[in-house]
């Protein structure tokens, strides 16, 4: 198990108490400073600075009595935001036909004519997803990607689509 999985089991069970949503977790290694980033939601009224600052302080405490980062290390707490990140196969299945950006540990053969073939990010349209691959259609290709491939996903709301009111 990962920092980032460890984490997550600790975390998600107090963020849920308070009635939040735990959307996904960040661990970011640097040496010289970590990173914890927290999202956390609340439909339908969305989350608030307030929000924000009570799940922070709540953690904060956790992580101070449980201590599973040595060293120093930065906490955040944060909405999702339009381009929220896509964190287990139940958020690539809630958002079936919206746009998102992949990017993968290892180029995959996406079956299109660009000079490789391979590409390590894609961004198309969610066409699928079960519990092992999401399937996606990148510039008109179906392509399956599995879990263990992505190294982080977020979705890519077309914005022209969004201030014409579609």
């Amino acid at each position: 198990m990962s920092v980032q999985d460890d984490l997550s089991r600790l975390i998600r069970p107090a963020i849920e108490a308070m009635g939040f949503e735990f959307v996904g977790l960040e661990y970011l290694s640097n040496p010289k400073n970590r990173l914890v980033r927290i999202y956390i939601d609340r439909e339908p009224e969305g989350i608030s600075i307030d929000n924000c600052a009570d799940v922070s302080n709540e953690v904060s405490a956790l992580l101070d009595v449980e201590d599973p980062v040595s060293g120093h290390y930065s906490l955040e707490v944060s909405s999702p935001g339009i381009e929220r990140p896509l964190f287990e196969p139940e958020h690539y299945r809630q958002f079936v036909g919206e746009r998102a950006k992949v990017h993968l540990f290892a180029p995959v053969d996406t079956g299109s004519d660009d000079a490789s073939g391979k590409r390590r990010k894609l961004t198309g349209r969610i066409v699928e997803a079960d519990d092992e691959r999401v399937v996606m259609d990148v510039d008109g290709d179906q392509v399956a990607v599995s879990f263990d491939d992505i190294r982080r996903a977020n979705l890519k709301p077309d914005m022209d689509e969004i201030m014409a009111g579609r």
